[in-house]
């Protein structure tokens, strides 16, 4: 009996006991956040961990990945909760639809509706310091676009004169002797003797004389056809116009013939020697007049639909830094090299200062106005092959990546023709590092069987 009271005093005391260090042991320090579900490392999302740490591949600190179905500490306690995770997988989210959330549908009577999918993901503004994060504004931005190309300088053919002799006869004086000397208009270039020019001199002069001398009109009529014909065949041998109305006052014949400079220009040649005699045909002297040269530029077939003519090019030479010369495009050349790929372009330079010299290389501009667009960064775009992504700042420390449709690329910006809008901010630096900090949480994930934006599914 005794031992049976003992027994039924010491069992109630034990059970106590086991209670207390029960409830102990649940409130102690070791115990776990509920909001995180491991801890991994965002170079190496393979590794998860219960508790902080080093990775164990590269030493870096391992971060928490938050449960998706937990709410930010920073939400308000009525906000109307939302599972990520189901919104992700395009699961219903309950059985009414969700309030408080502009532009968001949700779910009626258990019928599934079409809605924004959303992959925000956090990482603390902390973090983000510590990898370098930057932002760029969305901006609307003036778009210029410039194509360069090289070329050669050539004399322009239509003010390239060469004095060929018309008739026989024997170089009496060369004015010119040398290529490169630079003449004047008018200026003398070289005498020829000629027996022929002396007779055709002479029969213009007795026709002069005969018509002044004719006393009725009928009598000058005839002299004066036989003048113009004359006249036409002087000019026939490079007697210019001053020099038969000098004949036809001063009334004497020569028998030699001075070439005249048309223009100013340079002397290009000059393959005949003073008091050698010349046949009709043999070229005498060739000028080039530079005050207007060509350039020949190359473009590739891809530049060829943004050039016409008549554009307006700047051209530099490096004999003359910080100097530009304004260029008019003149030809585009229908037909391709078929090696290079390449169409050759005329570009027509004034040159009044004969600074630019045939056979130097120039390089050509063309800068074209393409219009104001909204751009980004080209640091801000991360291409993953047939798409351009991004990462919106949320602000605090929620990121959104986002799938954009980029156009051309303007030097270090993109156009952005569809997925961003003006004065969003977007990550401009350590994209990469981001993007294993968004796939470690699981954002890009439901970018796999999303299409890109104008592209059919």
């Amino acid at each position: 009996m005794k031992a049976r009271k003992f027994f039924n005093k010491i069992i109630p005391l034990i059970a106590l006991l086991t209670l207390l260090s029960t409830a102990s042991c649940s409130k102690g320090p070791t115990a776990k956040d509920s909001s995180i579900d491991y801890w991994t490392c965002t170079m190496h999302p393979s590794v998860h961990e219960n508790a902080p740490g080093k990775c164990p591949i590269c030493s870096m600190d391992l971060v928490p990945v938050i449960k998706r179905s937990t709410t930010p500490a920073s939400s308000s306690e009525n906000a109307p909760h939302h599972d990520h995770a189901a919104m992700l997988a395009g699961k219903p989210t309950g059985g009414g639809e969700m309030q408080g959330m502009p532009g968001m549908p949700g779910m009626k009577g258990g019928v599934e509706t079409k809605a924004p999918q959303t992959s925000e993901f956090i990482v603390p503004v902390e973090r983000q310091q510590q990898i370098g994060v930057t932002y760029a504004k969305v901006e609307r931005k003036p778009l210029a676009h410039t194509i360069r190309s090289v070329g050669l300088i050539v004399p322009d053919r239509s003010r390239n004169w060469q004095f060929v002799s018309r008739v026989d006869g024997y170089v009496q004086k060369l004015n010119v002797t040398s290529p490169g000397q630079v003449v004047e208009k008018d200026a003398p270039l070289l005498s020829i003797y000629s027996p022929d020019l002396l007779t055709s001199e002479r029969e213009f002069v007795e026709l002069l004389r005969m018509r002044d001398q004719a006393r009725s009109k009928d009598a000058r009529d005839t002299p004066q056809r036989l003048i113009e014909s004359a006249k036409r065949r002087l000019q026939l041998w490079n007697v210019t116009a001053q020099q038969i109305a000098d004949l036809e006052k001063t009334r004497k014949a020569s028998d030699t013939l001075t070439l005249l400079s048309p223009f100013r220009g340079v002397v290009q040649s000059v393959p005949v020697e003073q008091g050698k005699s010349v046949k009709t045909g043999d070229l005498l002297v060739e000028v080039a007049d530079l005050s207007v040269v060509w350039l020949w530029a190359e473009f590739y077939e891809n530049e060829l639909s943004m050039l016409q003519v008549g554009q307006k090019l700047a051209v530099t030479a490096k004999s003359y830094p910080g100097q530009n010369f304004d260029g008019t495009i003149s030809l585009i050349d229908p037909f391709l090299d078929a090696t290079k790929r390449t169409a050759k372009v005329r570009i027509d330079i004034p040159n009044p200062d004969f600074k630019l010299r045939p056979g130097m290389y120039v390089n050509a501009e063309l800068e074209m106005d393409m219009g104001a667009a909204l751009t980004i960064p080209v640091s801000a775009v991360m291409p993953t092959g047939t798409r351009s992504v991004v990462f919106v700042d949320k602000g605090e420390g929620k990121l959104e990546p986002r799938i954009v449709q980029l156009g051309t690329k303007y030097g270090d910006i993109y156009e952005v023709k569809i997925g961003l809008q003006e004065n969003e901010r977007v990550v401009a630096s350590a994209n990469f590092l981001i993007d294993a900090e968004s796939k470690v949480q699981g954002a890009l994930k439901a970018f796999e069987e999303t299409p890109a934006p104008g592209t059919k599914p």
